[in-house]
């Protein structure tokens, strides 16, 4: 079986190539193979320039876009050049470290689930995940309560249990994923899959994994009222459409 890994990159100049070597030097479970899609979104800091590098290595694939049209966007045309059993999407800055991959794939592996989401919130105990010094301790309250109650809302509307919707870590059987009809290109893209995923029925599970936040001076894209928005209409427009 293969494992591929779908990364968007825009702007990612100080962790794009730290990022990129843990991923390659991360043993997979399972005898799992590793491939690497590379989406490098039209970079403007020198980001395109070190992703050109890892164009020889064995198991990496580079998708080049003129232009950021958005995450979702990037991951929409990610998909379907995936060779993979399994997808995992994984951010280029270093949030979440590849070393909890094992994690995210063992429930797929053995068995239990259909898709597995890596929760900020199970076993650490609180959902403050993000916490800042500053003017910037404002930002990280608000993106933390914003995240906790999507995910509140999410689950009335749709049934579900989560306790992090919003998190960055999906890892998601390929025939699933590719059989949906994804339309988003930003942000919301993560609600629409996760939405199509609990009403085509698939067993989801959640497991912990680890996270080091960074601010919007170190890199951070989402922005809070545009994303805010987004997601919340998508969150409405899944549950209520065909």
């Amino acid at each position: 079986m293969r494992l591929s890994i779908l990364i968007p990159i825009y702007n990612e100049r100080a962790t794009v190539s730290k990022i990129l070597d843990q991923i390659l030097a991360q043993p997979l479970p399972g005898g799992l193979e590793k491939e690497l899609i590379l989406i490098e979104s039209g970079s403007a800091d020198g980001t395109r320039r070190i992703v050109e590098g890892y164009r020889s290595r064995p198991g990496v694939k580079i998708i080049y876009e003129d232009r950021p049209r958005g995450k979702g966007a990037a991951l929409r045309r990610a998909i379907p050049e995936a060779t993979g059993e399994i997808l995992l999407i994984q951010d280029a800055d270093l949030e979440y470290t590849p070393e909890d991959y094992p994690a995210v794939l063992e429930p797929i592996l053995s068995g239990r689930a259909d898709a597995v989401y890596g929760s900020r919130i199970l076993g650490h105990g609180h959902w403050q995940f993000r916490k800042y010094k500053g003017i910037y301790r404002l930002f990280a309250l608000a993106i933390n309560v914003g995240g906790l109650l999507y995910t509140k809302l999410f689950n009335l509307l749709y049934g579900a249990r989560f306790t992090d919707a919003a998190t960055m870590y999906k890892v998601v059987k390929a025939d699933i994923l590719k059989s949906f009809h994804l339309t988003r290109n930003y942000f919301d893209l993560d609600w629409e899959i996760t939405a199509k995923l609990v009403k085509a029925g698939c067993r989801i599970e959640e497991v912990p994994v680890r996270y080091s936040a960074r601010s919007h001076r170190e890199g951070k894209k989402i922005r809070f009222f545009r994303d805010g928005l987004t997601v919340f209409w998508s969150i409405l427009r899944f549950r209520f459409s065909a």
